[in-house]
């Protein structure tokens, strides 16, 4: 009971890092393979089933949610569907531990946002230098690294913006309309996990789906390691994590995954990642610690 109560929490806070840092290793196996929607497609698929399960064994889910079903939807295509999606395009075009880097400024995304659409939030010298500091890492990051086309370089990490400001605007939206309605953390996941497989699979083309299975590494990585494990499981560890050592604290966690993936790439994939790509990454981290109160 006593490792429980003070070691746990720390050390699934360390294992969930790992797991999102890993994600991107994962989608750059598979886009070799298949596309990046049919990526998303398997990552929500294998990632809804875990939460179902365990939002159904806490007896999180009742029918009479679904009468915000229209709030459900907008949240799986903001911080499911097209989320997802870009991520998988970014890491595509990318080194993925470019891409885990330019994750870590979800951040920043979600704070202009926030400033953007949320009148009571109000920007201070220190957010705003925050927020600079932070752009000029994202900037920094996407020269050429370690590849002969830059434009290819921008694309991806056009997308990976793209994608943090949609998980960025999820949050904002969430605070206004998900948030009043009191459902618990595990219902509300279900519920957008679910809706982004329902859209997913109604506009993603599966041809060439079955190419996955050709390839062992692959096929194990994007369906466990991405879809159980960096989806499914990781938001259930989320949740021990805010209700052992708070939201503020489970916040921290992004700080993980930019440096696992970074260093996934580097040393285990032997990615030609510079020591600019990480001093950006420092600069990301700092600005994005500058935005937390």
């Amino acid at each position: 009971m006593t490792f429980q109560r003070k070691h746990l929490p720390l050390l699934i806070f360390a294992v969930l890092g790992a797991v999102w840092g890993s994600n991107f290793i994962y989608m750059k196996m598979a886009v070799a393979l298949i596309s990046p929607g049919q990526i998303v497609l398997f990552r929500v698929l294998f990632g809804f089933i875990p939460v179902l399960i365990y939002a159904g064994g806490r007896r999180s889910l009742h029918l009479r949610h679904l009468r915000h079903a229209p709030h459900f939807i907008v949240m799986s295509i903001l911080a499911t569907a097209f989320y997802y999606y870009c991520f998988a395009k970014g890491a595509a075009l990318l080194l993925s531990g470019i891409a885990g880097a330019v994750s870590g400024a979800i951040p920043l995304f979600a704070f202009v946002m926030a400033i953007l659409f949320i009148p009571e939030e109000k920007a201070s010298m220190r957010n705003i230098t925050g927020v600079l500091i932070a752009f000029a890492g994202v900037v920094l990051i996407a020269k050429p690294s370690g590849q002969d086309v830059f434009a290819t370089n921008l694309e991806g990490i056009g997308y990976m913006v793209a994608g943090s400001l949609s998980v960025g605007g999820s949050f904002v939206y969430a605070r206004k309309f998900i948030v009043p309605l009191r459902i618990p953390a595990a219902a509300l996941t279900t519920y957008q996990l679910g809706f982004g497989l329902l859209i997913l699979a109604l506009l993603t083309d599966t041809t060439g789906i079955g190419n996955l299975w050709t390839d062992p590494h692959a096929s194990i990585g994007l369906i466990v390691g991405l879809g159980i494990l960096g989806t499914g499981l990781a938001y259930i560890l989320y949740y021990y994590i805010v209700e052992t050592m708070g939201a503020v604290a489970a916040s921290s966690v992004t700080y993980l995954p930019p440096v696992v993936a970074l260093f996934i790439g580097f040393l285990l994939v032997g990615e030609p990642i510079e020591l600019m790509d990480f001093l950006s990454t420092g600069m990301i981290f700092i600005g994005v610690f500058l935005l937390k109160r």
